[in-house]
């Protein structure tokens, strides 16, 4: 048991200083996704105005502008050299059709299920299990769109769930660390926003961050004036830095069996 602990320490320390030098390489991450969330706040009454077409319209500029920050977290993750102005600019476009076809495959049968709940009594418990299962099995969603070759969104899905099954424990440990102390009401509150796209919503990219930091600095005894400064200077480079740590990770658990690291681990400390 103590290899394993081990292991597993190890694979996030190698995560986290990866993590730590991809952001110094491509800091302009940062800059990037708060331009792309102002963006959305822009787009947003535009698409109100419009109705249901506004909607699709709002849906499609979350799937640009989640693409372009998948596609310059790819770049940070595999790429040693540093991120550039004119790499914003080429990030739009990619990945876009891979965003769209998995919400458009997840919205339909979550529009069902949300319309023959509405009049059911258990509705709300039987959406936020729904959304929990969402949330736990597609969690890795945005990784596998850039990191994993795929031909349809049902194999994003697929490669999800197939991830999960081999990798929960790993993957889902540095966040139930950090979730843990917030109580199990955080937890589910979270999750039904998430749930719901996959992880694949640009605010959630910089929301979910903001959110565990205002309630860990309220945890903490911290004024909530002061907490508010700190949130809003601090939410981007976490947000950034958590996607950075997702990416790292992913690639090596994806990367490496359970087998290999308790190996390596083992040859490591016998060096």
């Amino acid at each position: 048991m103590p290899e394993i602990i081990h292991a597993t320490l190890r694979l996030y320390q190698e995560a986290l200083t990866a993590t730590v030098r991809s952001f110094i390489r491509c800091w302009l991450i940062t800059i990037a996704v708060v331009l792309f969330a102002a963006l959305m706040v822009l787009a947003a009454p535009i698409a109100t105005s419009l109705g249901m077409l506004g909607g699709f319209l709002l849906g499609a500029v979350n799937a640009l502008l989640v693409g372009a920050t998948l596609s310059l977290i790819q770049e940070a993750v595999r790429s040693p050299r540093r991120l550039l102005l004119r790499d914003i600019w080429a990030s739009f476009g990619q990945y876009f059709w891979d965003v769209i076809g998995v919400l458009f495959v997840l919205w339909v049968p979550l529009m069902i299920i949300e319309r023959g709940m509405a009049s059911n009594p258990k509705g709300p418990f039987i959406s936020s299990a729904v959304f929990l299962l969402l949330f736990i099995l597609l969690n890795p969603a945005p990784e596998v769109i850039y990191q994993v070759r795929h031909d349809s969104p049902l194999d994003v899905l697929k490669e999800s769930y197939e991830f999960i099954m081999e990798n929960w424990i790993e993957w889902f440990l540095p966040l139930a660390v950090v979730l843990a102390p917030l109580g199990l009401t955080f937890f589910v509150g979270i999750t039904s926003h998430i749930g719901r796209a996959a992880g694949l919503n640009l605010f959630e990219f910089l929301l979910l961050p903001g959110r565990v930091l205002i309630t860990w600095l309220r945890y903490l005894g911290l004024p909530d004036q002061a907490g508010w400064i700190l949130v809003i200077l601090l939410t981007p480079p976490l947000a950034v830095g958590t996607l950075l740590f997702r990416g790292h990770l992913f690639a090596a658990l994806r990367g490496s069996s359970r087998r290999q690291r308790l190996f390596k681990a083992r040859s490591l400390r016998d060096d």
